[in-house]
């Protein structure tokens, strides 16, 4: 790791050189210079210390050869022996990166009986489909479907891997990535690829104060996580590429887990699923107020969602917040009401078709994303809506 020397010879004044420190990292012990776990590496030490401190950065392990990784796959989300929507939205994107390039789109599906499916793939754009179809794959269990997508890398060598951010996703991702040595970067709203073929993984840090850049440019292949409906699904278009039907040695199918059974749940319809929602914010002033809001969504066959205030605030089930703690949501409509617009909940919405905004400040971040933006007062305007839409569907 990279860490501060201290030339102990050229320390004069230790005092002094340890209240350079703002976080009080520097100490002196046994009148030697020490700096303890404290350090935040801010290099204030350096720049003040007259030659004292020395950073030292570690010796860069060598770059890999980038001609020998070539394509972009996609890791395919099979669910209940159907392919998972996200995938294609990942094929969509994995072809727009790849077309700058000049790569192929390769997609990789893993389970038991699902070699049929295998031609859909080729519609949404992939080029090469590998498929794994064995009975050992039926249910997701970690170490053979890591070792799966280990396989399948160490043949095909792709520059680039793209999985859905589901719960299958965020558990095979990080462990596929450890075993190349690599890095990935979760939950990624936005994704470009530069000429050197390093892609761009987008993403807010910081709570949202910030959108982070992140590059791999010295490791292969570059992993990268996406949740559900952060793309679009890309139009079909008639079938060109190839299926490869691939096998793998038994003894890495085997798996400490045991499925003994499987139990299917009621499947729940949430707010990702609803063509319109109305958003529920910090402009809320009690929990009896949502009811208003719940009789506008009502009226538009739609679903009330909320921001993570509210859901802190308790007044709301927490699979009903939208932005990256919650859902990410591609309504038909969205109606925001007394929402700010912090980057972490536009990055769960801003890709809806049609986005109304109630704010009273006309400063709001979320006049920004909105194609609709009415400033005033909720408590006026959305009982104003609520009374013309009842009048409209009156005369029906």
């Amino acid at each position: 790791m990279p860490h501060i020397k201290i030339h102990h010879d050229k320390a004069a004044d230790k005092a002094a050189l340890a209240a350079l420190c703002p976080f009080k990292s520097i100490e002196v012990v046994n009148d030697q210079l020490s700096i303890n776990a404290g350090c935040r590496m801010c290099r204030i030490c350096i720049k003040k210390g007259g030659g004292v401190f020395e950073y030292i950065e570690d010796d860069l392990a060598p770059a890999v050869d980038k001609t020998l990784w070539r394509g972009i796959a996609v890791v395919a989300e099979i669910e209940e022996g159907n392919v998972h929507p996200v995938t294609f939205e990942l094929i969509g994107k994995a072809r727009e990166l790849a077309a700058k390039v000049n790569y192929p789109v390769y997609c990789l599906m893993i389970g038991s009986d699902i070699s049929s499916k295998a031609a859909g793939l080729l519609e949404y754009g992939a080029d090469e489909v590998f498929v794994y179809d064995r009975p050992e794959l039926k249910y997701f269990r970690i170490e053979p479907y890591t070792a799966v997508l280990e396989d399948f890398i160490r043949r095909v060598q792709p520059s680039s891997v793209l999985v859905g951010g589901t719960s299958t996703g965020r558990s095979l991702a990080p462990r596929a990535a450890a075993r190349f040595r690599t890095g990935l970067t979760a939950d990624c709203t936005c994704l470009d690829i530069s000429e050197t073929t390093d892609l761009d993984q987008i993403r807010p840090a910081y709570g949202g104060n910030i959108m982070a850049h992140i590059n791999t440019p010295r490791h292969r292949p570059q992993f990268a996580t996406v949740r559900y409906k952060i793309f679009s699904i890309p139009p079909k278009s008639a079938p060109k590429g190839k299926i490869h039907q691939c096998d793998i040695a038994p003894e890495k199918l085997i798996s400490a887990i045991e499925i003994l059974n499987m139990k299917e749940k009621e499947q729940e319809k949430g707010i990702e699923e609803a063509e319109v929602l109305v958003v529920a914010g910090r402009g809320i002033k009690k929990q009896d107020d949502l009811s208003m809001l719940q009789e506008l969504a009502g009226l538009l066959n739609g679903r009330l969602a909320s921001t993570r205030a509210v859901v802190e605030a308790g007044w709301i089930d927490a699979r009903n917040q939208i932005g990256l703690s919650g859902r990410t949501v591609k309504p038909k409509l969205i109606i925001t009401c007394g929402v700010s617009g912090a980057i972490q909940f536009v990055a769960g919405m801003n890709s809806a078709e049609t986005i109304i905004a109630i704010n009273t400040d006309e400063n709001a971040p979320i006049f920004k994303v909105a194609h609709i933006g009415i400033k005033g007062d909720l408590y006026k305007i959305v009982p104003g809506l609520i009374e013309q839409i009842k009048q409209q569907k009156a005369k029906v």
